[in-house]
């Protein structure tokens, strides 16, 4: 595979052993500069799905019940050691909309931190909003940034994360 000449990935770190299949669905975050990493991990631990929080040497985010991978510091070596790492039946947590796609592509399940499921129905206009965007500031022009945090993005993450886990439970339940 392609992908796997990035693989750069340093270290990997067992905070505890948790409970389940090998070939079981995972969850896994792109942990560097997410906020759900948290409601991720206690849904993750109701399903009872193995958690994996990625993130770079800059970022160290550790939780308990997961698996902790830290890669070099460096652009998209999370994204390539992420997307080397899942399988069809995964969760994937990102708001990187290149990192979705890669995703999507190899029939994982994405959802970003405001609980927008992608789809392909809307990854093409997210990648294409992020490409004028990125020429606009390479124009030297300044485009908004996100707005602060609020208790209904975390809250409509919670709600779609659970449906995604519920119709993955639903899908397995009847394989």
């Amino acid at each position: 595979m392609v992908l796997q000449k990035y693989n750069i990935c340093i270290k990997i770190k067992f905070i505890i052993k948790t409970e389940v299949k090998q070939d079981s669905m995972k969850i896994l975050i792109d942990a560097d500069a997410c906020p759900v990493v948290d409601e991720t991990v206690k849904l993750a631990y109701k399903y009872s799905l193995e958690c994996i929080i990625m993130c770079d040497t800059s970022h160290i985010i550790e939780r308990a019940g997961c698996r902790t991978i830290l890669c070099d510091k460096g652009s998209d070596s999370v994204d390539f050691r992420l997307v080397n790492l899942i399988e069809g039946s995964d969760i994937v947590i990102t708001q990187d909309y290149g990192l979705a796609a890669m995703c999507m592509s190899k029939k994982a399940r994405v959802i970003n931190q405001n609980g927008l499921i992608y789809t392909d129905k809307n990854i093409e206009t997210l990648l294409y909003t992020r490409f004028v965007n990125k020429k606009i500031r390479m124009a030297g022009k300044h485009t908004k940034g996100p707005s602060k945090r609020t208790k209904e993005q975390d809250e409509a993450f919670i709600k779609n994360l659970t449906l995604i886990l519920e119709e993955a439970k639903n899908d397995r339940n009847i394989e």
